[in-house]
């Protein structure tokens, strides 16, 4: 079996065509939700197979992973608008999956969000997609899905993909490069001028939970949060929280226009 680099150290494997990855608490929810989106015909997400021993099976989701900072075809205009229209895809699918009330008593990694609106990726970072060519054709890493409003999911995914972020190693451009990647996304996602407005503030209290919950984390003993926290990593999204204050009005601007 080859090792899949990313997430858990030498814990997520290929074998064929498929992923071996350690099963969680909240992993029978996000099967469900796999088969639901395989019953909708989504293509470009992974397919639950089985259950092996302590790990799961899942299909391997085919094209090229990119991470920070972001370069080539990741940073490509086609790249961003794709996966708008893919995130649009997967939430106008998740729909039918909300809409039985049994998703409130699965187990999720993350808190359910009032107003339920759809099924959230909850890290759709550019990290976590399939490219081909300069297409975002697929998505992988479901641990974080949870019922939530659709802008929760897209404060982040706007946040990754802009990406509105300070640190040297994943930043891209200056604020007016960021500013048109957002747009890029929200136009090909359809965002509405309600969600744009809100989008900053959004983008604010993701953030914020996200740091509080590595805090919880780590308090809870979840040593990959540990490492985390002591790695400073909570500092850098502190810092981006930071840059969004600074510059709300000009990017709420520049995605109205």
């Amino acid at each position: 079996m080859e090792i899949l680099s990313g997430g858990r150290e030498n814990a997520i494997f290929k074998r064929n065509d498929t992923v071996v990855r350690p099963l969680n608490s909240y992993s029978s929810s996000i099967h469900l939700l796999l088969q639901h989106f395989e019953k909708q015909g989504i293509e470009g997400v992974p397919r639950f197979v089985a259950i092996d021993g302590d790990n799961e099976v899942v299909t391997f989701v085919e094209g090229q992973t990119v991470n920070y900072p972001l370069s080539g075809a990741a940073a490509s205009d086609a790249a961003v608008k794709s996966a708008g229209k893919l995130l649009r895809c997967l939430h106008d699918a998740s729909v039918g999956f909300i809409a039985d009330a049994s998703y409130k008593y699965q187990q999720w990694m993350l808190p359910v969000r009032e107003p339920v609106e759809v099924m959230c990726h909850g890290d759709y970072a550019p990290y976590n997609v399939a490219l081909v060519g300069n297409e975002v054709v697929g998505i992988f890493d479901f641990d974080t899905a949870h019922p939530a409003p659709r802008l929760w999911d897209l404060a982040y995914a706007i946040y990754c993909w802009a990406p509105f972020k300070t640190h040297v190693y994943d930043k891209l451009g200056e604020l007016p490069d960021q500013i048109y990647r957002a747009k890029l996304f929200c136009d090909a996602y359809g965002m509405t001028k309600s969600q744009r407005q809100q989008l900053v503030a959004t983008m604010i209290e993701r953030l914020q939970a996200l740091v509080d919950f590595m805090k919880q984390q780590a308090t809870e003993g979840n040593t990959q949060f540990i490492a985390n926290l002591a790695d400073g990593h909570h500092l850098s999204y502190l810092a981006d929280i930071d840059y969004l204050q600074q510059n709300g009005k000009q990017i709420i601007a520049g995605l109205m226009e």
